[in-house]
């Protein structure tokens, strides 16, 4: 069945667990998924239990041949062939994931039948047995009403059919008087009651631990939501959304592990915008910040979505490229710079030309063998200084080998 709209759901365990818990009683909804959390369990001991109504009836059919006289013994073996057949019903129903209504039925016309053999095995007994197996009649429902986590209706239905069939068993009693029938009921029918009631605060018990349970996860859940808030927070970058230093070499480390496929080739591109002091200068720093945004996505619009961008620091990005050759990444890095030239902002005291720019050093892995990860970074950054020397808003691929980094703003 649908359930309701979660909030709504949280909101009625809420409330349940402000109040008594005597108080306790589960919505329809509730209700179901308590059921359907227990039912695995519940459903192994009412199998269970016939089973073992199924083997004690037939050594009791034993026990009374052997031990009975013949007349009697021989009369109870027909209402106790009834017993089996009840029990083995409910068990096969028990077993499956039928619909809860189908499967209350079935356990309530299932007991219905065994304690209507047992009453039967009493009456054909006659005499003393009579008494005698109309108590174990109640001792099976009483067992039945402790142990079935059932709803509460169930229950009910199972202890008033005991109960009504020992008054009438009772009065079928040739040697009791109707006083000593009644007597007798309401004597068992008080511990019935009793059993009843501390059925139901068991079941009242189990709802609220339920209802703990439901808190507690919903708890954790937002516990796991907000850590990964966190998480992403302490990756990220406030002002553009991209990767921040920090995440950048988390996933160089990741992308230069030795266990990576050796066709996985890589290549890093460092972007520095040209002047950008000038910029903040000139315009401010909010326009700078606007820059730095617009930048942030016309690079991400000019990578794959396995590719990697990151705000290195200041005005520098950081972006990681994955399987691609020298050329791949050359070309990709020359879509970012005629991207950013294309945006046409401001940059009034640039020394590249009027608007803003950028410079790009490529540092391919193929023309590094066996380099680490900051190997390779500072051969991009040799390139980015030596695009910057050359008069910026360009692309400089690195040479073999390595370079220490110097600055150019």
């Amino acid at each position: 069945m649908p359930y309701q709209d979660e909030q709504s759901v949280q909101e009625e365990v809420d409330r349940l667990l402000s109040g008594r818990t005597r108080d306790i009683r589960l919505s329809s909804e509730l209700q179901a998924r308590f059921r359907e959390r227990s039912f695995k369990q519940t459903s192994k001991i009412i199998r269970a239990w016939m089973i073992w109504v199924i083997v004690l009836d037939v050594l009791a059919m034993i026990v009374n041949l052997l031990l009975l006289p013949r007349e009697p013994a021989v009369a109870m073996l027909g209402p106790a062939l009834l017993m089996p057949p009840a029990a083995l019903a409910v068990y096969l129903a028990w077993a499956r994931k039928l619909p809860f209504a189908a499967l209350d039925a079935v356990l309530t016309l299932g007991m219905l039948a065994i304690l209507l053999s047992v009453a039967l095995m009493s009456y054909v007994a006659g005499d003393e047995l009579q008494e005698r197996y109309l108590s174990v009649m109640l001792f099976v429902a009483v067992t039945a009403i402790i142990i079935f986590n059932v709803p509460q209706s169930v229950t009910y239905a199972i202890s008033g059919a005991g109960l009504a069939l020992y008054l009438v068993f009772q009065l079928a009693h040739p040697a009791l008087g109707t006083a000593s029938a009644f007597a007798a009921f309401l004597f068992f029918a008080s511990g019935v009651t009793a059993t009843v009631v501390a059925r139901q605060t068991m079941t009242i018990l189990a709802h609220r631990t339920f209802l703990l349970e439901l808190r507690d996860a919903r708890r954790v859940a937002e516990l796991a939501s907000a850590n990964a808030k966190l998480e992403q927070l302490s990756r990220t970058d406030p002002l553009t959304g991209l990767s921040n230093r920090r995440h950048s070499d988390d996933v160089l480390a990741m992308l230069f592990d030795r266990d990576r496929p050796s066709t996985s080739s890589l290549a890093l591109l460092m972007c520095d915008i040209d002047c950008f002091k000038a910029l903040n200068d000139r315009l401010g720093h909010l326009e700078g910040d606007k820059a730095l945004a617009a930048v942030a996505r016309t690079i991400t619009r000019s990578v794959r979505p396995k590719d990697h961008v990151a705000r290195f620091g200041g005005e520098e990005f950081l972006v990681v490229l994955v399987d691609v050759n020298t050329q791949e990444a050359q070309s990709i890095a020359q879509d970012i710079r005629l991207g950013v030239e294309a945006l046409k902002l401001a940059n009034p005291g640039s020394s590249a030309g009027p608007v803003l720019t950028i410079s790009i050093g490529v540092a391919a892995e193929v023309d590094h063998p066996g380099c680490t990860a900051s190997e390779l970074h500072r051969a991009a950054d040799a390139a980015l200084y030596h695009a910057k020397s050359q008069g910026r808003n360009r692309v400089a691929l690195a040479s073999g080998g390595t370079a220490q980094r110097r600055h150019a703003s």
